[in-house]
């Protein structure tokens, strides 16, 4: 499965980084390609390109905050869950995802 996201907590630090680390581990654990947008308190990092937003089967939108772009993902299956969400239940957010595309 190939997996799009982006991280953005309401301070744009910690939960932020720690978020995009947690799904990314997870992702690629149970086999999945997966890239992970920030949108921090310097801008947007790892920008997804519009080839990975094509390709991608799902999106997660880990975030406390409204984000940049959000319409890059219409017509795009998408899962929204608060940063918390991402770093206390990484796995179970991917099984998730993995239930949506099934």
């Amino acid at each position: 499965m190939k997996i799009v996201g982006v991280c953005a907590c309401t301070v744009g630090i910690a939960h932020t980084y720690i978020a995009q680390e947690k799904l990314e581990n997870a992702a690629k654990k149970a086999g999945h390609e997966i890239h992970v947008e920030t949108q921090g308190t310097i801008g947007i990092e790892n920008a997804l390109t519009e080839e990975q937003i094509k390709n991608a089967d799902i999106v997660i939108l880990a975030v406390d905050v409204k984000i940049s772009g959000r319409e890059r993902f219409e017509g795009k299956r998408v899962i929204q869950v608060p940063t918390q969400v991402a770093v206390k239940s990484p796995t179970k957010l991917i099984e998730k995802a993995e239930e949506v595309v099934a």
